[in-house]
């Protein structure tokens, strides 16, 4: 029997960890998800909400190649 290696779930941020990580503000980050500009998040409970990881970084790695393109 061949057994699968177990997978670690990836790292799911709440709003604090993505603001703390982002430097914006609530208002900002539900601003920029309507707009486009701003990773999704993804729906916990009925009152709760959290952001992949890998999402946060690779908006993070982006912003900072735009960044780097206009110096």
């Amino acid at each position: 029997m061949t057994q699968t290696p177990y997978a670690k779930p990836e790292k799911l941020l709440r709003l604090p960890e993505v603001e703390s990580l982002t430097g914006l503000k609530k208002s900002s980050i539900y601003a920029g998800m309507k707009a486009g500009t701003f990773p999704h998040c993804i729906r916990l409970s009925v009152r709760a909400v959290a952001w992949p990881e890998s999402r946060i970084a690779t908006w993070q790695a982006q912003r900072q190649q735009a960044g780097a393109a206009h110096d």
